[in-house]
């Protein structure tokens, strides 16, 4: 699957990523790498909660 992501510079000097895809999956990196990196994971925990919740229901 391909999600698109965003990808936004805060005051902080962190980089915000989001999935719009999917609501609420959102983190964060030091540099568009780091957050990158942490959104893939992000990304595939919210999936995986996803599929928890539709099998228990």
């Amino acid at each position: 699957m391909i999600f698109h992501v965003t990808l936004e510079k805060s005051e902080d000097g962190w980089v915000v990523a989001e999935c719009p895809a999917l609501p609420g999956c959102v983190s964060q990196g030091k540099d568009d790498k780091e957050a990158i990196g942490n959104i893939k994971e992000a990304i595939t925990a919210w999936l995986w909660a996803e599929d928890q919740k539709a099998a228990s229901a």
